[in-house]
């Protein structure tokens, strides 16, 4: 009975064996190729990266590069590597007795250094070169580090050395100007996941698309934290993997869950906040790793907000994409930075916890308020007793927990506890001002709740109740042919939801208090909302381009670009000093009549 060959796992049965089977370092590998191509081989090389990237497989391929030899004798130093040679299989094994592999952070001291010094005069037994590849060289001590310098300047010519560091600064400069450095970049999530999708299709194994995006985010750039995740995933799906159970496997959250946290947080609502985070953790989500994607969700609207192309990122799924873009129309720079502040501290805070879930909670309590904080310049103003002005898209109607907020119940959350205390002796003095209620609140519950005029007052009503995607929706994806009461009859754009409709006339009817007929109508609409900012911003540009003085510069300026064109507006201060000067000519006109 033949005993069957031991399992090997991915990460080792896909190694590299050629230049070409690297992924993702292009630019080292052309170097590389043109230096034997031109005969300038350097006497030593050091490798940096971060784990898994290929660092120790390249130095092997080098090495096998400098001795391959055909079995008939002929042969040299060269990249084509596509025949196997004599000496290839036992170098990539690791077992060539010319190849010498010393592992530094094991052999650190100064006489592993020695043994190596005093074999390095001999010539080689049986290949063209003796190369030594050391990894974790930045392991050395001192001194280990001083017994190379003269052997590494000047090695004999049948000696060549290559090192590999994940810790290049730790290497003493007086070793990295004997060496060329090759700096082996992560590898992009979409070259990961194109990568797997070949394992998987070689091993016979069944993955969605969004299960690779997956093991290719958690992989962080490492090839071969990424196979040995696939491996993990293919023995817990057993040989169909879905990304919902690799979700669980790795403890994370579910992307579209994610996201609607992400809503709940900005929409400042408490109760689905922590609805939703109390169903990843029941679903096995790690409270780290949900509060973690978080912050990524976060980061992932910012680069949206300031780089749009971000958003055409292959490992993005569609729902991201689209929901990403809508988020990022509708938060302010101000909260996403806030939120990512508060996120940091939160991860640290949910990892010493020792109840990390009610740690998770009190952090998603402190964002969902932070979302009705004022931003410092409407502070000032309130502390001064000046109207705050108000934010993009209207004050919140309702405060996190969902209840109605008129001027009073919002001033000690707008204007914080000191602010709240300095003015109540004036509020309890002074009768409410019923005129200052919201028309919603001083309405019957028969009649609607709000009236819409024009389109934009709905645009308006779904930033006042921060429906960021609601928003997003009716600025990009409705060009509208007829607005009346009670009526809405649009022209969806090509990317817009089938249901939206349906989802506009809810919303509708839960803002307004009345049915709304919304439909589709087979006319063609006006131009969205966003449509026309951008077109309004195309003709701002080129107004401001076809200026004398501008085009001047311009001229005298080559490569210079106009990036925004924003329209000036008048300081407070300088309003305040205007309208003074203008009501004081009548006075003075006066005291020169009398006298």
């Amino acid at each position: 009975m033949t005993t069957p060959a031991p399992y090997r796992v991915l990460a080792r049965k896909y190694r590299p064996q050629r230049f070409e089977d690297l992924i993702g370092q292009d630019p080292m590998v052309r170097t590389l190729r043109n230096a034997f191509a031109s005969g300038r081989i350097a006497q030593a090389w050091i490798l940096t990266g971060v784990r898994g990237v290929g660092k120790t497989t390249t130095a092997r391929i080098l090495a096998r590069a400098l001795n391959y030899e055909t079995a008939d004798g002929q042969g040299g130093p060269t990249v084509d590597l596509a025949i196997p040679g004599v000496h290839c299989e036992a170098i990539m094994e690791s077992r060539h007795v010319d190849v010498v592999e010393m592992d530094a952070a094991s052999h650190t001291g100064v006489n592993d250094v020695r043994q190596i010094l005093e074999t390095v005069h001999y010539a080689p037994v049986m290949a063209r070169y003796k190369v030594f590849i050391i990894d974790e060289v930045h392991m050395l001590s001192t001194s280990a580090f001083n017994a190379f310098l003269k052997t590494l300047e000047e090695p004999p010519p049948h000696v060549k050395f290559v090192f590999a560091t994940t810790e290049i600064r730790k290497v003493p400069v007086t070793v990295l100007s004997r060496c060329q450095s090759f700096s082996l970049r992560r590898v992009a999530a979409d070259e990961l996941s194109a990568h797997l999708k070949r394992v998987c299709d070689a091993e016979s194994v069944t993955i969605e698309d969004e299960a690779l995006a997956v093991v290719a985010r958690a992989a962080e750039g490492s090839v071969r934290d990424a196979l040995s995740l696939l491996d993990q995933a293919i023995a817990h799906g057993q040989g169909d993997v879905r990304a919902e159970a690799v979700r669980g496997m790795l403890g994370l959250a579910d992307r579209a869950g994610v996201l609607d946290l992400f809503e709940a947080v900005m929409r400042g609502d408490v109760g689905a906040a922590l609805d939703g985070f109390r169903n990843a953790y029941d679903s096995g989500a790690d409270p780290v790793a949900v509060l973690t994607d978080l912050a990524e969700t976060v980061h992932l609207v910012t680069r949206i907000k300031l780089a749009p192309k971000a958003a055409d990122d292959p490992t993005l799924s569609e729902s991201e994409r689209l929901r990403g873009k809508a988020f990022a129309e509708g938060v302010s720079m101000r909260v996403l930075t806030r939120a990512w502040q508060m996120l940091l501290k939160g991860v640290a805070e949910v990892q010493v916890a020792p109840k990390p879930a009610q740690a998770a909670d009190m952090v998603l309590v402190r964002l969902a308020h932070a979302a009705d904080l004022p931003t410092p310049d409407e502070a000032l103003r309130a502390l001064e007793g000046v109207e705050p002005s108000p934010p993009r898209g209207g004050p919140p109607p309702s405060g996190p927990s969902g209840g109605p907020r008129g001027p009073e119940a919002m001033a000690p959350a707008r204007l914080g506890p000191a602010t709240a205390m300095a003015r109540a002796p004036e509020a309890a003095q002074a009768p409410p001002r019923m005129e200052a209620v919201p028309v919603a609140v001083a309405r019957s519950e028969q009649a609607p709740l709000v009236r819409l005029s024009r389109f934009e007052d709905l645009v308006a009503i779904a930033a006042k109740n921060r429906d960021i995607l609601m928003q997003g929706w009716l600025e990009r994806q409705v060009r509208v042919v007829r607005f009346d009461e009670g009526v809405l009859e649009f022209q969806p754009t090509e990317d817009a939801a089938p249901d939206l409709a349906g989802a506009i006339g809810k919303r509708l009817l839960d803002w307004t208090g009345q049915r709304w007929m919304v439909a589709v109508a087979a006319g063609e609409g006006a131009p969205t909302i966003h449509e026309t900012r951008e077109a309004a911003a195309a003709a701002r540009l080129e107004g401001v381009q076809a200026h004398p003085h501008v085009r001047a510069i311009l001229d005298r300026m080559p490569g210079a670009v106009i990036v925004d064109v924003r329209e000036r507006q008048a300081a407070p201060e300088e309003a305040a000093l205007d309208a003074a000067a203008v009501d004081a000519l009548p006075a003075a006109e006066d005291e020169t009549d009398d006298f």
